[in-house]
C-alpha cells in the first residue's frame, strides 16, 4: 500500500480545495477488502483510469461504475469493494465549496455518487494533461514536465500536487462565494469545539440565518455536520490509540457525551456498530489505510 496527502499551494485553489490524496492498493496487500467510509460532509472528486471499478454500498443503495467519479457528501456509512488492486487520486473539497462552483448537477448534492468526465470540468489543454496522468497504459517517464503517469504519483507527490494546482486554477478561479457560503466557511471550523447555540453570537447572526445557510450550502443541518466532525475526530483518536479494550467511559467523557450509553447509541447510529464491535473489527478506512502522512 502506498499513500500520501498534501495541501494545495496556490491560494485561489486552497480556498476551495482542502487537500489532495493518493492511494494505491497493491496486489500483495493483506488488507480488509470491504472497508467502511464514515459519514462525511465534504465532497471528493475521485480521479482514476477508465477501467477502474468502484462500488459504494449504503445497505439500501449500491452505486457502481468505472473511472473517475464524484463522491458527494454522505450522511451514511458506505461499504466499499476494495477486493482488487487500484490506484486513485482524490481531491477533497472544503465543506460546502461545491456550492460556489459552476458545475452540474447544481449543488448541494448529498448521498450520491456520479461518474464524471474530467473534460467537462477542465479546459481542453488541462484535461489532456490529466488524461496523461490517468493513463495506465504505457507509463510516461517523469522529467520535470507536467505530464506523467498516475503510477508515478506515488513517488512524486509534490509534482502531482503542483500539476493539480495548475489544472484546477481556471475552473476554481470562477468560484463565487455569496453571503451564505461565506457564513458557512466561517462557521464550520467552529463546530469542532463550540456548542451550536453559541455560533450565532460569535458570528453576529441569528441561529435561524445560520441554519438556513448551512442547509442551502451543504444540504445538511448544523447538527449533522457537527456530528460528522465529532465522529471524524473520535476515529482519528481511536486509530492512534489502537486499543481493542479501550476505556469507553473515559472516551465518552473526553468527547462530550453525557455517558457511555450515549456514546454507544452514537456509534450505532453512525457506524452501525457498538464500540465493542468496532474495536474488534476496525473496519473503517482510517484503520485499514491509516491517516495519510503528509510529505
Amino acid at each position: 500500500m502506498k499513500n500520501w496527502k498534501l495541501n494545495p499551494q496556490q491560494d485561489n485553489v486552497a480556498r476551495v480545495v482542502d487537500c489532495y490524496w493518493f492511494l494505491e492498493r497493491e496486489p500483495d496487500d493483506k488488507l480488509l477488502t470491504c472497508p467502511k467510509l464514515n459519514p462525511d460532509p465534504a465532497a471528493h472528486l475521485i480521479m482514476a483510469s477508465h477501467n477502474h471499478t468502484y462500488q459504494y454500498d449504503s445497505g439500501s443503495v449500491r452505486n457502481k461504475g468505472m473511472g473517475s467519479h464524484w463522491l458527494f457528501p454522505h450522511s451514511q456509512t458506505l461499504a466499499m469493494d476494495h477486493s482488487k488492486p487500484f490506484v486513485i487520486l482524490g481531491i477533497k473539497f472544503h465543506v460546502g465549496a461545491l456550492y460556489s462552483l459552476t458545475m452540474e448537477p447544481k449543488q448541494p448534492m448529498i448521498n450520491h455518487v456520479m461518474a464524471v468526465d474530467l473534460k467537462d470540468i477542465l479546459q481542453f489543454e488541462h484535461s489532456q494533461k490529466i488524461r496523461c496522468l490517468l493513463s495506465l497504459g504505457d507509463p510516461l517517464g517523469f522529467s520535470g514536465s507536467l505530464e506523467f503517469n498516475l503510477l508515478k504519483a506515488a513517488e512524486h507527490p509534490q509534482a502531482c500536487r503542483d500539476l493539480l494546482d495548475t489544472v484546477l486554477q481556471p475552473w476554481l478561479f470562477k468560484s463565487d462565494f455569496d453571503k451564505h457560503s461565506l457564513l458557512v466557511k466561517r462557521a464550520y471550523p467552529l463546530l469542532h469545539d463550540m456548542p451550536i447555540t453559541k455560533l450565532g453570537v460569535i458570528l453576529h447572526c441569528s441561529q435561524r440565518t445560520l441554519e438556513r445557510s448551512f442547509l442551502r450550502v451543504t444540504g445538511m443541518t448544523l447538527k449533522q455536520c457537527q456530528q460528522m466532525e465529532k465522529l471524524e475526530t473520535l476515529l482519528h483518536f481511536l486509530q492512534r490509540k489502537n486499543e481493542k479494550k479501550a476505556n469507553w467511559v473515559d472516551i465518552a467523557q473526553q468527547f462530550g457525551f453525557s455517558d457511555q450509553p450515549h456514546l454507544i447509541r452514537y456509534l450505532k447510529d453512525t457506524l452501525g456498530q457498538t464500540p465493542g464491535e468496532y474495536a474488534l473489527k476496525r473496519d473503517v478506512t482510517i484503520d485499514i489505510y491509516g491517516d495519510f502522512e503528509s510529505h
